[in-house]
């Protein structure tokens, strides 16, 4: 069928199965908007109060359905306001497609209003982006985009599309197609990649050295992470563990991949991970890494970091095996099809010395909390509420600083896909768009996005969105009046030099949730909060509750950067906490 280039993007849209857009309108792409309107039937449009927010918004839909999340802004800074929401996605391997339009062709290349080379800015933090400047390529180049999003290891893909091409006269032949995957795999081959997007079967060898490794341990610990809820292998790491009771150990994109009430859950690892973890580490035999990247927040000391084990790594990406620490064995493909593949190769094994020492470290040294705070809330009490009022069937986002990691530390995720959290970039005010894919995704879920002060003043503007669309999200903002975490560095190693951390002003959250027409509440104790996220809970609407937090409570354990992850601050003297 003869259409113009702006309809070919919404019927390659279709294609796709993408039932969601999160966008912010401007110049350059208005032909594409004009076309939303029109098909307004097929797509729907969440308009964001700022391009970030819709980068987020499409990432925490992706995280949460598993389907690639979709967002769109105008030229110049509507693009560059997406960077950050594309950076967030690739550190994390989000499948998703962001889709902006420039200025048209004689304009290109003056330094025309709002011009960029968005595909330039992009490139380190894409898995790959396109400039379409012919309509002959334009339903490819989006057949193309998706399958690379979503294929081998996800991330972020960036189409930039000329005016010229989305112009309503500029008509080009269509061909509508039922698998539009088989005609981009097609062209894949002219096209390099950072990341994996082909994945072959794991070899043969490669599964029976891994095998081999296994069962000659004595006191293997599993490292999972990310990749395993990527692949959706929650089901297969579980079997895997439990048929070697090997213990599991996670990072913070993998809290959700194994039950936190598990005996052979040990919860984080790394630097504000549990003793259990780090020690389970340190004191290993074999460390079996699983979808995980070894970040230097796990590692901490690289040359000091699991001395007396072998590392296997299990990875669907070839470029991860050796970058940050030698492995001695590797498996290379997708991890769910791995762990299928190992499962029958292990043996059955009760490992009873090892896991009564690992239950030893669990039960001794707990993450550590101030247990009677006397004008605020303790961050575990806050989880646990939480918790027990929403069940485990929630979902939990979170901002970056203390507040992400009291989460990671004290809630006991049950549920594969229920943490969304910003892991490998550490994007403060991520949460707050990520709430709102995940809700405008998954209608009939519950969202909880638990935020800082600090982080979610970056992007509380997105409370025009959720208040528009009434999202019945219930934000708790751990309120400390600091940036925390930042804080807590200056306290440990800065001498108490609180240099621009106190945040000793607005906003009122309460009112301004009211500016936004959203229920604020305020809790300054464990009572006060229980009741106040229970009326906010079970009233089903857009609330903001101001849970009042010490500045001075502490993330326990902690690592100190660049030391061993067994080198673990488990408490603090009264010299170091006093303020004077």
């Amino acid at each position: 069928m003869l259409i113009n280039g702006s309809q070919i993007v919404i019927e390659c849209l279709v294609e796709q199965g993408v039932d969601t857009v999160f966008g912010y309108p401007g110049g350059c792409i208005l032909n594409i908007y004009d076309e939303l309107y029109k098909n307004s039937n097929r797509i729907n449009h969440i308009l964001t109060a700022h391009e970030q927010g819709a980068s987020h918004a499409a990432d925490g839909y992706a995280r949460s359905t598993g389907k690639v999340g979709v967002c769109m802004a105008t030229s110049g800074p509507g693009a560059t306001n997406l960077v950050t929401g594309i950076a967030t996605a690739y550190m994390d391997s989000v499948p998703m497609v962001a889709i902006t339009c420039n200025v048209g062709k004689s304009l290109l290349g003056r330094d025309s209003f709002q011009e960029i080379d968005i595909t330039g800015v992009t490139m380190p933090i894409t898995k790959h982006n396109f400039l379409v400047s012919d309509i002959k390529d334009l339903a490819e180049t989006i057949r193309e985009a998706f399958l690379i999003a979503k294929s081998g290891r996800p991330g972020p893909v960036l189409i930039d599309i000329l005016k010229d091409v989305t112009a309503p006269s500029n008509m080009y032949e269509f061909e509508p197609s039922k698998n539009p995957d088989e005609i981009a795999l097609k062209t894949l081959n002219k096209f390099s990649f950072k990341r994996a997007v082909t994945v072959s079967e794991p070899k043969e060898e490669e599964l029976k050295a891994a095998a081999e490794i296994i069962n000659a341990s004595n006191h293997p610990i599993i490292y999972a992470g990310g990749g395993v809820k990527i692949s959706g292998a929650e089901n297969e790491l579980l079997a895997f563990a439990e048929k070697a009771q090997i213990p599991v150990s996670e990072s913070l994109m993998a809290r959700d991949c194994f039950p936190a009430k598990h005996p052979l859950c040990t919860w984080m690892v790394g630097m504000h991970g549990t003793y259990a973890s780090n020690m389970g580490i340190t004191e290993s035999d074999l460390v079996i890494a699983i979808g995980a990247r070894f970040s230097d927040r796990v590692l901490g000391d690289t040359s000091k970091f699991a001395q007396h084990a072998k590392i296997l790594h299990i990875d669907i990406d070839p470029a991860e095996i050796n970058k940050n620490i030698d492995a001695d064995s590797c498996v290379v493909g997708d991890v769910k099809a791995v762990l299928s593949r190992l499962l029958p190769l292990i043996e059955k094994k009760e490992h009873k010395e090892w896991l009564e020492q690992i239950n030893e470290w669990k039960k001794t040294y707990p993450s550590c909390y101030d247990k009677n705070p006397k004008d605020s809330i303790n961050p575990k009490t806050i989880c646990e509420t939480i918790n027990k009022i929403a069940g485990d069937d929630t979902y939990i986002t979170t901002e970056v600083g203390q507040h992400q990691m009291w989460t990671a530390q004290f809630y006991p995720f049950a549920k594969p896909r229920t943490f969304v959290t910003s892991g490998g970039l550490g994007t403060m005010g991520y949460g707050t768009g990520a709430a709102m894919g995940i809700q405008v995704g998954n209608p009939s879920a519950r969202v909880v996005h638990i935020a800082g002060d600090g982080s979610f003043r970056m992007n509380c503007n997105e409370l025009a969105t959720i208040g528009y669309y009434n999202l019945p999200i219930v934000i708790v903002v751990e309120n400390n009046n600091a940036l925390g975490n930042v804080r807590m560095w200056q306290r440990l190693f800065y001498g108490k030099r609180f240099s621009q951390t106190t945040l000793d002003r607005g906003p009122d959250w309460v009112k301004l949730a009211d500016a936004y027409g959203i229920d604020g509440y305020r809790a300054t104790n464990a009572v006060e909060f229980e009741k106040v996220f229970k009326k906010a809970f079970e009233a089903k609407k857009p609330a903001i509750i101001d849970a009042r937090v010490d500045k001075d409570e502490m993330v326990l354990p902690m690592v100190p950067g660049g030391k061993p992850i067994y080198n673990m601050i488990m408490e603090l003297s009264k010299e170091i906490m006093s303020n004077d």
